[in-house]
């Protein structure tokens, strides 16, 4: 085995297929798509060079903004939402339930699996305020309030998509952060109680700072999938109403297939990238210098 992995060829060998595969699935159309940000038109109508004209539209685009700002205020609340509820699951797992765990982690996961555009369906129904209300005016009325018409503004349909979404993938964050815990040893938190720690101390002091690396991995997951939300804004709200739920990639998906603007669509795609990337630095810069603290 040194003697293979000590030869440079041998290396090369191994190494070439994953590294096609690899460049023709990810790198060769990242390059294209930011070499499409130079150009306008579509694959039908032919394209046209015209500079950095797509990124002086860009900065002036009111609804880039909106997008914009809808997909950050999306990113943090459910990325806030779905870690912590999924770090409160996981210690409920792991410290209270312990081994009679395995029913409630398989119920609370089961909505991960389940398709998003049933999901989408089952939130419309639920939340739905016309020609019938839904479950959740149902409630309202029974107890003395108004119906509210839930996907009809564009604050409270913010707050259903982020109601959906948590309860979609909370269940896949309480097993991530669950598998982190379970690496914390015993011995560590019996002697811990040992030397008279409470539960609140124990948490602090032992369960939390251990558990860290879990949690930013756990950030990084959700904060990445969330600025890329799509497919259930598409199929709860559509974006509507209006634009008030539209996230960048779904204006990103009109621009580029419903309107054959392959070069703007490709330089919101590229702000998207930037977004990933800053945000994924800051939390490894965050955890770097919490390690070395």
């Amino acid at each position: 085995m040194k003697s293979v992995l000590g030869d440079r060829k041998a290396i090369v060998l191994l190494l070439a297929p994953a590294l096609l595969v690899y460049t023709l699935i990810m790198i060769v159309p990242v390059a294209w798509s930011f070499g499409l940000t130079f150009f306008t038109g579509s694959v039908l109508g032919g394209f046209e060079f015209n500079g950095v004209e797509n990124f002086t539209r860009l900065a002036g685009d009111p609804y880039i903004w909106d997008a914009f700002w809808f997909t950050v205020r999306y990113a943090l609340v459910t990325t806030l939402l779905q870690v912590v509820i999924g770090y409160g699951l996981a210690l409920l797992y792991q410290y209270v339930l312990r081994r009679s765990s395995v029913i409630v982690r398989t119920l609370v996961f089961f909505p991960v699996v389940l398709p998003t555009v049933a999901i989408g369906i089952l939130y419309q129904k639920l939340f739905q305020s016309a020609p019938n209300d839904g479950l959740a005016n149902e409630l309202l009325v029974n107890v003395g309030l108004s119906s509210v018409d839930w996907l009809g503004t564009g604050d409270s349909a913010f707050y259903v998509v982020v109601i959906m979404d948590v309860w979609r993938s909370v269940g896949f964050y309480g097993v991530l952060v669950f598998s982190g815990l379970l690496d914390i040893p015993d011995d560590i938190i019996e002697s811990a109680r040992l030397d008279g720690a409470q539960r609140f101390g124990l948490f602090r002091h032992i369960i939390l700072p251990m558990s860290l690396p879990i949690l930013f991995a756990s950030f990084i997951f959700s904060i990445n999938g969330t600025i890329k939300v799509f497919d259930s804004v598409f199929a709860l709200t559509g974006g509507g109403p209006g634009n008030q739920t539209t996230p960048l990639t779904l204006y990103m998906y009109r621009t580029a297939f419903q309107y054959s603007d392959f070069g703007y669509g490709s330089t919101i795609a590229l702000l998207l990238t930037i977004m990933c990337l800053l945000v994924t630095l800051a939390i490894f810069r965050s955890s770097r210098r919490d390690n070395t603290v």
